[in-house]
């Protein structure tokens, strides 16, 4: 199917009413989670995962993209009006966003940057829809010794990639691969690790950790790093629109924070944050008012929050198109499409158009929904930062925790939410970094399954994982990769030049 074939029917699965509606609730649920401090996307969709297994694999994708970059439009709310970002991508707003706020000028760049969610988002869609496809088709040349170099070489490269020290990575992924041993063997369906207890004969139920792990960990966290936030200014409908300056410097930016956010989100680590990141260093360097960055300038503004909504669409290429995630929403994302039977790679789009295609169609849907909707809307979600915290974190961990044990209406699973939150907080308390967890427990039978699968096919031959040319490639650059921080340290010592680490410290 060509690209704008696919488009077109894309647009078909998503203009029905059911996926219409995932679109909406997922958008204005996105937009909630990013406008309170302190919940990220991550933390929204590991919520709302036990009702996305109520729905169609479409409907269910849907809501959890549309949460996702919604979630990357709310975070900027709070960022420019109380200078306390929503989500680490709005960070950097706060530096612009806030002074301007100070000067008047509140509403005006609210509606800046909702334009700017809009064009990220709908040209990094186009991206996707001409992307994809050619990735899929390279994907069709690969074999169970180049699925096991992706999928192994890609984990140890996500845990690498995803900040803090190498230990910081390899730990949690090791302790997600023995989670993911538990359960059934996918060959012979031998019961491995159970302990007699029958609920686990399925596994760890992925609801449970991912809830337990970003959900319950981060209102622990929330709890215990409680601060007085500023409080939310009143903003008037007149004051929304920017001025004809305030548009013309703007539209640059939003060009740049479109090109640099599509491709990042096309790498592994925290794309929409680098992407903001780099975003805003770009507009330092070419910006004709650069002496104004940092002093209340709508570049810094328009570009960074252009860029983290062009990184998140364009994350969903390496997802659909070779199943592999390179953040912790796209695990969550995939991890739905095997509790829902599907598996995202290249043959994707012939197996499952629908999901390709309609989830792709539906991001420029719900873009244009969160212009439409979220300028109206500015003062409800002002509103909602005066709810205090003891009302608010409560009914969080209600849902979470019902939602978890309606998955498979076991208690089992009520206390594996509770285990896995705890360790997910000490970890997190020790700097480690949680999503390499999630992803080794969603690769793990991937990598078990595609190593066997070889092996069976070589009947025993150990060389076919090392032979292969498209396998080698792969894992030459996950050992490049990796050896990237220690050749820095050992160039530093040698010549005793300090070289800026080029490993990022935290993930999104």
């Amino acid at each position: 199917m060509e690209a704008i074939d696919g488009l077109l029917y894309g647009l078909s699965v998503a203009f029905t009413w059911n996926n219409l509606l995932a679109a909406l609730v997922g958008a204005l649920a996105g937009t909630l989670i990013g406008v309170l401090p302190g919940l990220g996307p991550t933390a929204g969709i590991a919520m709302i995962l036990p009702l996305s297994y109520s729905l169609d694999p479409t409907s269910g994708l849907i809501m959890m993209a549309g949460m996702y970059y919604g979630a990357m439009y709310g975070g900027s709310t709070t960022a420019v009006l109380i200078n306390m970002p929503g989500e680490s991508a709005s960070v950097i707003t706060c530096i612009d966003g806030y002074k301007l706020t100070k000067k008047g000028r509140a509403g005006a760049v609210l509606t800046i940057v909702a334009i700017g969610s809009f064009v990220g988002g709908g040209l990094s869609v186009l991206g996707v829809m001409l992307f994809a496809p050619a990735l899929a088709n390279v994907g069709l040349l690969f074999g169970p010794a180049e699925f096991f170099a992706l999928t192994a070489g890609g984990l140890l490269l996500f845990s690498r990639i995803s900040g803090g020290t190498l230990a910081a990575g390899i730990f949690p992924m090791a302790i997600g691969l023995m989670l993911s041993t538990i359960g059934q063997e996918m060959v012979t369906g031998a019961d491995r690790f159970t302990f007699g207890v029958s609920d686990l004969t399925l596994g760890v139920e992925l609801v449970a950790l991912v809830v337990g792990l970003y959900g319950l960990t981060e209102i622990m966290s929330v709890i215990e790093s409680l601060q007085k936030q500023g409080k939310p200014i009143h903003v008037k409908l007149k004051e929304m629109f920017p001025s004809r300056e305030e548009w013309r410097r703007s539209w640059g930016p939003y060009g740049r924070g479109t090109a640099i956010g599509f491709v990042l989100g096309l790498l592994p680590g925290p794309s929409a944050t680098m992407a903001s990141f780099a975003s805003y260093r770009l507009e330092k360097g070419v910006s004709k008012h650069k002496e104004q960055l940092g002093e209340g300038a709508i570049e810094g503004v328009a570009g960074p929050e252009t860029a983290n909504n062009a990184a998140a669409t364009s994350s969903m290429v390496p997802l659909l198109a070779l199943g592999i995630p390179f953040g912790s929403v796209t695990a969550l994302m995939l991890a739905a499409m095997m509790v829902h039977g599907v598996q995202p790679g290249p043959m994707m789009m012939t197996s499952h158009p629908e999901i390709f295609w309609g989830v792709i169609a539906s991001m420029l849907i719900g873009n244009a929904m969160l212009v439409i909707l979220n300028i109206p809307l500015i003062g409800v979600w002002v509103s909602l930062l005066r709810v205090p915290n003891h009302v608010f974190l409560p009914i969080i961990l209600m849902v979470a925790t019902v939602g978890c044990y309606s998955v498979r209406n076991s208690m089992v699973d009520v206390y594996m939410l509770w285990i896995i939150a705890l360790i997910g907080y000490v970890l997190r308390k020790l700097e480690f970094q949680l999503a390499p967890m999630v992803v080794g427990v969603v690769l793990g039978p991937l990598i078990e399954k595609h190593l066997r699968e070889g092996l069976f096919m070589s009947l025993g031959d150990v060389s076919v994982f090392y032979t292969s040319p498209i396998a080698v490639s792969i894992w030459s650059v996950v050992i490049l990769v990796m050896m990237l921080e220690p050749l820095r340290s050992l160039y530093g010592k040698l010549f005793g030049i300090k070289v800026k680490k080029l490993i990022p410290e935290s993930s999104e």
